[in-house]
């Protein structure tokens, strides 16, 4: 499938946070949506705590918004379902209201777009089954307790389409590509250890090996 191009409508549908691990490390994202490998750490844990009052669900009005938490999302043409933390829908004069999502993050903005990547493939999911404009949505951290407003403009879209056919592509074939090359995320990863094993245990190889050494020259020397 050539990267941009949307996912086949007919293939088995990805879950829909796999793109935000997909942006971030394509291997990441195979290891835990193609091998179903997890392991929590410190932030993976605060995340889950952020979310459990979203992942109640239910709907209410606050100052003429209709805020519904917990939403099922799907989208045909980028080969995704899932659920988005909250949706607003904005009413407009015309009567009808436009979809905003807000997705719940742990920690404070981040340098790279996974998160943005993720909030935009909820916003194409949304325009797909309602067939209203997502302009923009908001990303909420829970370090800052501030929302980070973010527009949804063609280079955005672009990289959550491309991010889509990419991982589609690895999610068909049930491959997991290699380690990435960008060594200074795999710090925080919570999945260091199960990808990159042989890195984790150089330190005990290398005392072991000391240790062999030491032993046969104390051997020798008697």
């Amino acid at each position: 499938m050539p990267a941009g191009d949307p996912a086949q409508p007919e293939s088995e549908p990805f879950p829909l946070s796999a793109l935000q691990h997909a942006v971030y490390c394509l291997r990441q994202a195979a290891l835990i949506h193609v091998e179903r490998a997890w392991a929590d750490n410190r932030f993976t844990a605060e995340g889950h705590v952020l979310h459990t009052v979203a992942d109640k669900g239910g709907s209410r009005r606050a100052r003429g918004v209709r805020r519904v938490l917990a939403l099922p999302l799907a989208s045909a043409r980028l080969g995704v379902a899932g659920t988005a933390d909250l949706v607003e829908f904005h009413p407009q004069p015309d009567g009808s209201e436009v979809p905003y999502p807000v997705e719940y993050k742990r920690g404070k903005p981040k340098l790279h777009r996974a998160d943005e990547v993720q909030l935009c493939a909820q916003a194409l999911c949304l325009e797909e089954m309602t067939g209203m404009a997502v302009p923009e949505g908001a990303l909420f951290y829970g370090e800052t307790k501030r929302r980070v407003v973010v527009p949804f403009d063609a280079d955005l879209r672009r990289l959550t389409q491309e991010t889509a056919a990419a991982f589609a592509e690895v999610f068909a074939a049930g491959t997991t590509p290699l380690p990435t090359t960008r060594r200074e995320r795999c710090r925080a990863c919570s999945l260091k250890d199960l990808c990159r094993p042989e890195v984790v245990a150089r330190p005990v190889i290398a005392w072991r090996a000391r240790m062999v050494a030491r032993l046969a020259a104390e051997e020798a020397a008697s």
